[in-house]
Parts: C-alpha cells; structure tokens; sequence
C-alpha cells in the first residue's frame, strides 16, 4: 500500500475540500521554563468551529530532556511489514537507543488509527562520510517516507515530537495523553481542508529535523515550491501544500545559513513595485532575494506559526489575507488565529496587536522582535493594549 492508497483508506469520499479557515495557536515562554498543554488545549477547543474533525495537531519543544541529544523520530505505521522494514532500516543507519510505542488512550476512539512509535536515534559518525549529520538525517527520513510501503516518519528533530491525526485537536490531544507532556513552545493546528484530503499523515504540524509548521490558508504555489525543493534532495510525500514551508525554511535557515527575517521576505516579499521605490540597500537586497529564491515564494492567503528549538515564529502573507493576532504576558508569547483564544487562556494579557502583512513575529529565548507596537501605532486603529 502507497502512502496515496493509505489516505485514501482513510478517506475514501475525499470529502475535505471546504474552503474555509484553520485554527493555529503558539505559546512560547521565552525564559525557557516548560509547562503543561492544557491551556494550548483549552485554546483550541474555543475555535472548535475554524475545524472539522479531519485534522488536528500539536509540536511540543522541550519535551524529551532525558534524550535530548537524541534524533526522535515519531513513525506511522499501516502494517506489521512496514514496521519490520522501517526498523530494519533504522538498525542500518542508526543506534537505536530506545523504542517504545508512542502511549495513546484507550478510551478515546478514533478513525483509523495507524500504529505510531517513537525511536531515539544516535548517528554513527563513520556512516557521515565528511556530510552534515543534520543532511544525513534529512536524507534518511526522505528514503524512509518514499520507498518504504505504508511507513511515514512525520517526526524528526532533537528534544521535541509532533502529535497528530484524524480528528478534532481537543480529541487529538486526548489521545495522545498530551496532559502527562510539557514543553516550552506549545503549537497546534485545527485543520479545515481546502485543496487536500484529511488523513493521519497530512495534519498538521509539519516537520524536518526539529522545524514545524502549522498553517491556515493555501499555498497556490505548491507545484512551483515543490519542484525546486526536489533540486535539493527534499521529497513531498504527504499530500498536502503546507509541507514545503517546513522543507523551505530548513534550506534557507539551516543550509543557507540566512536568518529568519530574511527567509520571511523570501516567503512574502514586497511587490516589485515597492521594491522599486526602496532606497538602497533594501532594494538591491529584496530584488537579489526575489530574483535567486523566486521559486521559494508562497503565493496565495496564509497565516505560519514556523517553531523550531528556541524559537517560534508568526508570519502572514504580505496583506493578511489569514489572520494572526500577537499577544504578551511577562515572558509568555502568544500567537492565534482569533485573539479570543488568547484572552480565554490569559485574561490579563498585557498587550495584543495584529502585526503587519509578510512582516515576522520572532519569538526567541531571552525576548520577542520587534517589540510591541507604541501608542503611535494605535493611531492606525489596530488595536493594542
């Protein structure tokens, strides 16, 4: 069975293409201290509505301090027969230092639900052969997901797991016990389908290494961003458009080495227009990055919360066409679909506002850019308080 077949099994209408909006949320604490789900949750129930049951999913970071320099890959399973080649191939190109189903709840039933396990992996240095140990583990989740039958790992990075599935977030986080977890960055997806079928492996978030994303919106460029993430050995396999924002913020951020802000101009540039009107060098920059990462622009409404270890970041399309509000309480980031959410889980937020269009929310450990807008700001009308 093909990964095509599997999501068809699970979703044989191919019922999903409503179009209307997903529900994203982030918490970050930017001291670094870790704490439970149950607010992420709570927040995700009230925006039950932005959901329909085909999708939902948390990215925990923090969560594995006894492994934390340990690959943690987390693994769907369709058959005893990928099971047994998945850890055969595990066995070739790993130490594996510990394996053990990922815990569920019994009582909580869901559709169809694959066998999910975790492993804790160590690389073998001799097997690196001069490469990237990061490359290594690129390049081994990508033969995995393409040329093992029924086996997707759907979870990769170090001190941090993606939870996901078929079903509301609230049922979701129930079934993966998400309660007995903590973590410093919390975020999670309630997904709406638009242009992809609902199965186990195309909730959200997605994930490389220990980069995820969970996203509201359309990415119409996805044929485009696909095939020149191809060039670089990347390989799409579930499904769904969002997958190649979490493969291209790992090529800009981690093989190209630029910094986060910069990979937000290459997802949301400016119109050439405005480009135009810029003095120098903001012109000769934004031009030189449309024209190398042309390919890497993402067309069409969206709303990202990226995360990665230390990190979280918030980014909508350049005139917002998804909604994102920010809030701040002491060293707690907030990032939502409505600001509703924030208020219900922290009443005395200190401050929320909308940030502009293809402009960064960067949450990072030791502080927030760019700082909350000031009262000249309120003057536009977007509200802060």
């Amino acid at each position: 069975m093909n990964i095509k077949e599997w999501h068809l099994l699970q979703n044989p209408y191919s019922d999903g293409k409503v179009i209307d909006a997903c529900s994203v949320f982030g918490m970050m604490d930017t001291t670094g201290r870790r704490f439970s789900g149950e607010r992420i949750v709570t927040a995700m129930a009230n925006m039950h509505e932005r959901s329909n049951g085909l999708g939902g999913g948390f990215a925990i970071y923090g969560l594995y301090p006894e492994y934390a320099e340990h690959y943690a890959f987390h693994v769907m399973f369709q058959s005893g027969e990928g099971k047994e080649a998945t850890e055969a191939f595990l066995r070739e190109h790993f130490r594996i230092v510990q394996a053990e189903k990922i815990p569920t709840n019994p009582r909580r039933k869901m559709h169809d639900p694959p066998q999910l396990w975790r492993y804790f992996l160590e690389v073998d240095k001799r097997s690196l052969n001069g490469q990237p140990e990061d490359d290594y583990v690129v390049e081994k989740v990508m033969q995995i997901n393409t040329t093992i039958t029924a086996s997707l790992v759907f979870s990769s990075g170090k001190n941090m797991g993606v939870f996901k599935g078929v079903g509301y977030p609230e049922e979701i986080a129930d079934y993966f016990c998400l309660d007995q977890y903590e973590g410093y960055i919390w975020t999670a997806h309630g997904r709406f389908p638009t242009n992809t079928p609902g199965w186990w492996g195309g909730a959200h978030p997605f994930s490389i290494l220990d980069w995820t994303v969970v996203h509201n919106g359309e990415i119409s460029s996805y044929g485009t961003n696909r095939r020149y993430l191809e060039e670089f050995g990347y390989q799409c396999t579930m499904q769904t458009d969002t997958e190649v924002v979490a493969y291209a913020i790992d090529l800009l951020v981690r093989r190209h080495g630029l910094p986060v802000d910069i990979a937000a101009k290459i997802f949301a540039p400016p119109l050439w227009s405005e480009i135009a009107r810029l003095p120098e060098p903001s012109r000769g920059l934004l031009t030189t990055l449309r024209q190398v990462y042309g390919s890497l622009l993402l067309n069409g409404p969206f709303a990202v919360i990226i995360a990665r270890s230390g990190e979280m970041i918030g980014l909508t399309d350049r005139i917002r066409l998804r909604p994102l509000t920010v809030g701040l309480k002491g060293s707690m980031l907030f990032l939502s679909s409505e600001e509703a959410a924030i208020r219900l889980v922290c009443p005395d937020v200190d401050v929320t506002w909308l940030p502009m269009g293809g402009e960064p929310i960067i949450g990072r450990l030791g502080g927030v850019l760019p700082e909350p807008p000031g009262a000249a700001f309120q003057e536009t009308g977007v509200r802060v308080r």
